[in-house]
């Protein structure tokens, strides 16, 4: 599990509730700020097509698991706390909230989409949630302005006679946002700036501090509540507004996930995370029946209740990963089962990329790889698909 997802979000909006349905961890939930205090970490999956049944095997998964020809896949899901205005400043729990923050390589946002709860996550009516996501959105830029400043003066402040270059002080102060020069370069140069500092405005700045945030910590915004009236006007307004093209928002009911899998576990339904359907197994009350068709009308209209698939944009889309499984061209199994793994990578890995994902080792004695369907021997810089089966041959296996 080597990606994080971090789940923020104000107070009250569902976000314990969203965390909870997503790993069944028993996270505290309630409507009053900081329900979480420290960052709760559960395992969360991704569903992928198996590759096994292609090659009439069954798949023995050795993390995860697999239900009917569907892969899901574990990667961690962070429930991080703090978020108030003001937690770029350290209030609240600001600082705390900024670092754990900082671990996940991309977040989901859970707002509010019904408008119930204010910018302090208290209880009101009518709350615009272009507020929530627009407050997100700024603390992290102020954020990384003062970061951006302080890279600004360390190249101010470099040794008088040395070739200076803006974008290596840049990258080593904001190392932490998993950055480098090439990337830092790129983005000045994108936004007609010059190599220059002496040369940027306030609103120089402030633009390319926002920009690598946007580069560096991307964003989903899981649309919660939206089995409520107020939060489908609310979604329809600002799915057409132009200002949030640049934004994933995924229609979702946390309280219907999370329903739908308790009831799952008692044998009163069966579902599976993420579809768009479920049925009714057991013996229910004609009150618990018209809850469950309540909850079957929201994932009809929406394909599910959108947990799942904001977990899934949030790496598929916005990370832009691949799943890559380890084969066996010649079809023979380990004592310990076949198709028993199954990797994130970022997409445009290569063979060689592959290699060092598994070992170090292998990598370094990377000879060639061959892909599995075809049989066809490829090179180390060959890129690799979405679901490729591939077999890494090198000396140091």
């Amino acid at each position: 599990m080597s990606y994080k997802i971090g789940l923020v979000g104000k107070p009250s909006v569902g976000k314990s509730t969203f965390f909870n349905a997503a790993t069944m961890n028993d996270v505290p939930e309630g409507a009053y700020p900081f329900t979480t205090i420290d960052p709760s970490v559960g395992e969360a999956y991704v569903r992928v097509n198996c590759a096994a049944p292609e090659f009439e095997e069954s798949c023995t998964p050795s993390v995860g698991f697999c239900e009917e020809g569907t892969r899901y896949v574990p990667t961690k899901l962070v429930d991080v706390a703090g978020l108030i205005p003001g937690a770029h400043e350290g209030k609240g729990l600001g600082n705390q909230f900024l670092t754990d923050l900082n671990e996940a390589d991309v977040l989901v946002h859970v707002v509010d989409f019904s408008g119930q709860t204010d910018i302090e996550g208290e209880p009101t009516e009518g709350h615009d949630p272009r507020e929530d996501i627009a407050f997100l959105e700024n603390e992290l830029d102020m954020w990384y302005a003062e970061i951006l400043d302080k890279g600004i003066e360390r190249y101010r402040s470099g040794y008088d006679g040395d070739e200076k270059h803006v974008e290596e002080d840049l990258a080593e102060q904001m190392s932490a946002f998993k950055t480098n020069k090439d990337e830092i370069k790129q983005i000045i140069l994108s936004l007609g700036l010059e190599l220059d500092p002496e040369k940027w405005g306030d609103d120089d700045r402030e633009a390319l501090a926002r920009e690598i945030r946007k580069r560096t910590k991307p964003m989903v915004i899981a649309a919660n509540k939206m089995d409520t009236p107020e939060a489908r006007a609310n979604f329809e307004e600002i799915t057409s507004d132009p200002d949030y093209d640049h934004l994933t928002v995924v229609p979702a009911s946390a309280h219907a996930e999370k329903a739908l899998k308790k009831a799952d576990e008692r044998g009163v339904v069966e579902y599976d995370a993420g579809d768009a359907d479920f049925e009714i197994t057991g013996d229910v009350s004609e009150e618990q029946e018209a809850g469950l068709e309540q909850i079957r009308e929201f994932t009809a209209e929406f394909g599910g209740t959108g947990v799942q698939r904001a977990i899934e944009a949030a790496l598929f889309d916005e990370l832009n990963l691949i799943v890559v499984f380890p084969g066996s061209a010649n079809g023979s199994a380990s004592e310990k089962g076949v198709f028993r793994d199954c990797f994130l990578l970022p997409g445009g890995s290569t063979a060689e990329d592959f290699a060092y994902h598994l070992h170090s080792d292998i990598g370094e004695g990377f000879l060639h790889g061959i892909d599995c369907r075809s049989k066809r021997q490829i090179g180390s810089s060959s890129e690799l698909n979405h679901r490729s089966v591939v077999e890494i041959v090198s000396t140091n296996q």
